[in-house]
């Protein structure tokens, strides 16, 4: 049986389109592990922020957030995430920007490093996106984090140290050094066996083919 192809996804928990491109990637790679063969992945998340400045507590909505931060009108905005909130119900996802609470998202990323330490980074990457997104939930405080961590899971109290000690921060910073020396510049970005770059939510038909690609590439090396 062939090593399962290693996918590394840098992504933002405050990024829609990454928890889009999430769905459309596990629907991608579950068309290509249908095809059998042993066909399998690994994957495995790393962090990128897209608004490192932004407070734990910021005071407004996302409509006001994205307004200041991107400089464009709030109706314009309003539309924006209209349009964005149905693409996300067509991949299942329930979207709530009214509620939502905008927040600075690195001690999510730091969780995501611990999590990963103590194997339930998937799990736990998909809690944050679903309480981010769909819940109204907070991600950038520390006790609302150990509660989602122990969700799926996790030590609380072991969770709270490791962010209050900052345990996985450099982690946080290496992931982000190496998507500048990737040149990456926008999330989700998709690595797949370490020689393919897939930027953006793609469908799943083009996630299934590069990877259908890959292992053939390999099944010709082995050949």
């Amino acid at each position: 049986m062939s090593e399962p192809i290693k996918i590394d996804i840098w992504s933002d928990i405050a990024c829609p389109w990454c928890y889009i491109g999430k769905r459309k990637f596990e629907a991608g790679t579950g068309l290509f592990a249908g095809a059998g063969d042993g066909r399998d992945v690994e994957v495995e998340y790393h962090s990128f922020e897209l608004s490192p400045d932004t407070p734990v507590d910021f005071d407004g909505s996302e409509v006001d957030f994205l307004a200041g931060h991107k400089g464009i009108p709030a109706e314009q905005v309003g539309q924006m995430l209209e349009r964005v909130g149905g693409i996300a119900s067509s991949v299942g996802l329930d979207y709530d920007f009214d509620n939502l609470k905008h927040t600075n998202t690195v001690k999510a990323h730091e969780l995501l490093h611990f999590a990963k330490a103590h194997g339930k980074q998937l799990e736990l990457a998909e809690r944050l996106f679903k309480a981010y997104f769909v819940e109204g939930g907070h991600v950038g405080r520390i006790e609302d984090l150990a509660d989602l961590a122990a969700e799926v899971g996790l030590d609380r109290a072991e969770a709270v140290a490791a962010l209050e000690s900052e345990q996985y921060l450099a982690d946080v910073r290496e992931d982000q050094r190496t998507a500048t020396e990737f040149g990456i510049n926008g999330v989700p970005f998709f690595v797949i066996d370490g020689k393919y770059g897939v930027s953006g939510a793609q469908d799943a038909s083009t996630f299934a083919q590069v990877l259908e690609q890959v292992w053939g590439e390999r099944s010709a090396v082995t050949a």
